[in-house]
């Protein structure tokens, strides 16, 4: 543990000089999760023992004693759009807007899907050459969208700023755009409702199905105009009482908030926002979707609303980016799959001897809430996955049972729970990070970006330097043709230009 963190502070003396998804080979078990007879069962929510050990001499090798860890789960992308705004700037993120599971999450992964609604559970992992260190990723996938008139219909309620910081170039007239092109695309069955919020909040157009009401919709999106201060907190209120009134049963009813986040009047505090539309989240079931604009941006304000508001954030820079979430990704899957989804992976004491989650640290759940449905999880619709990636320390020489991935979650319907298990045994890991699967080496390559940009604060053993994380996402990108990934290169090269 020692030798990566004296790595990583070296890179992050570095770093300070300058700053909305492939399975791999061998470790993955969506079947029924049983265990083998031949060792203990450490499955979710049962604390491992710490046999033939003393246990303050285990208390000091391992971060979690009881070799549990459990999260949230979290389908937010803002924080790796937002870094890459702020590098295609020209300047380095503030490295308390990196998030690391969103950089992970930002990226498409070829995961095993369930039959049905749940979701799929793969474990894998590779070596390093950091000696016992190993990269451990757990991905969760829920199944694959269907055709948008499969879906339930949707009552939408968009609450957007017209504050006047809104109307610099990329905030208020990519929202109109995005939502112009949106109404096209929605089904004549669906609803909308627009709330605006500068110093007040004003409800302009009441729930309103489209169906022969899409000229009326597209006329009050055109005349949105910025006015002055911004009254956040009203803006959300306003939007939850608007789409309480327009509530649609037997539709997924959802408020999509669009700011910059920069909120200056009334209540500023999230926790404070949402305690006063906490009834009719809890009571409707009323999902926030953040969506994040502008090159200063209120990150950690729009990250707490959608955590807690059972939702999640993405960040848009540009019309593309703009027209993938407003007419791509927001028509399809309004619906949910899973609500108050929680993960928990059990790492075997025998084979374990530390261990750590990068990222999640607003998501962290206690190990015996796992199983309180009372506790909030996240909230994961169709064609989604969810990747968290561990660096896990075993034992020289171990051979044998890994660990055990447990994801739990409720049907949005019946409040019924659900639980899936993977599994992952030591000869399954592959014997290099840079030679395992795609979306292995994806997903490493993103989180070793992100420990760079928050200046080493997630302990990734045997952290590359940043030019040659820029070789091997080059690689990556030229192997796989991926856009996505080259965006990644690109942006990891121009990070290190920038340090």
């Amino acid at each position: 543990m020692e030798r990566f963190r004296t790595r990583t502070a070296l890179l992050a003396l570095t770093a300070a000089s300058g700053l909305l998804l492939t399975a791999c080979s061998g470790g993955a078990d969506t079947g029924d999760g049983s265990k083998a007879a031949d060792r203990h069962d450490y499955s979710a929510g049962q604390p491992a023992p710490a046999e033939g050990q003393d246990a303050d001499e285990r208390d000091d090798l391992r971060e979690d004693p009881d070799h549990l860890s459990t999260f949230a789960l979290d389908v937010d992308t803002a924080s790796y759009d937002y870094a890459r705004r702020a590098l295609a700037d020209g300047r380095l993120p503030d490295p308390s807007t990196v998030r690391p599971e969103e950089f992970v999450n930002s990226f498409r992964q070829d995961y095993d899907r369930p039959d049905g609604d749940g979701f799929s559970v793969t474990v894998d992992g590779a070596r390093t050459d950091d000696e016992d260190w190993s990269l451990v990723r757990v991905g969760l996938a829920t199944r694959t969208t269907g055709r948008t008139g499969e879906r339930p219909p949707a009552a939408l309620t968009f609450v957007i700023d017209v504050s006047g910081s809104m109307a610099e170039p990329g905030r208020l007239d990519l929202a109109q755009e995005s939502l112009s092109v949106m109404t096209d695309r929605l089904r004549d069955d669906d609803s909308v409702a627009l709330v605006t919020f500068s110093d007040e909040a004003e409800t302009v157009l009441p729930m309103t199905r489209l169906d022969g009401n899409r000229d009326e919709i597209q006329d009050a999106v055109s005349d949105l105009d910025t006015q002055d201060s911004t009254n956040l907190g009203a803006g959300v209120e306003t939007g939850y009482e608007t789409a309480v009134e327009g509530l649609r049963e037997g539709a997924t009813n959802r408020v999509a908030l669009i700011s910059d986040a920069l909120a200056n009047t009334g209540d500023t505090d999230a926790d404070s926002i949402l305690e006063r539309v906490s009834g009719e989240r809890r009571e409707h079931g009323i999902t926030l979707f953040g969506v994040g604009v502008g090159s200063d941006y209120g990150d950690a304000l729009m990250e707490r609303l959608a955590d807690k508001g059972d939702g999640h954030t993405v960040y848009v820079s540009d019309s593309d980016e703009a027209r993938k979430v407003f007419s791509e990704q927001l028509p399809r899957n309004v619906d949910l799959t899973a609500r108050d989804a929680k993960a928990q992976v059990a790492f075997d004491p025998e084979t374990v001897e530390e261990f750590h989650l990068v990222g999640y640290d607003n998501r962290r759940v206690a190990d015996e809430d796992f199983r309180d449905d009372r506790v909030d999880g996240g909230e994961v619709g169709p064609g989604h996955t969810v990747t968290a990636l561990y660096a896990v320390r075993t034992e020289p020489g171990a051979e044998g049972h890994l660990a055990t991935a447990t994801v739990r979650w409720l049907d949005p319907e019946t409040r019924d729970p659900h639980e899936e298990t993977g599994d992952l045994e030591t000869d399954a890991l592959d014997d290099s990070v840079w030679n395992a699967s795609r979306g292995l080496r994806t997903t490493a390559t993103a989180a070793y970006f992100a420990d760079a940009l928050g200046r080493g604060d997630h302990d990734l053993p045997d952290a590359p330097r940043l030019d040659e994380l820029a070789d091997h996402a080059d690689d990556l990108a030229d192997s796989t043709e991926s856009e996505e990934i080259r965006g990644l290169a690109e942006a990891i090269d121009t990070a290190n230009r920038l340090m």
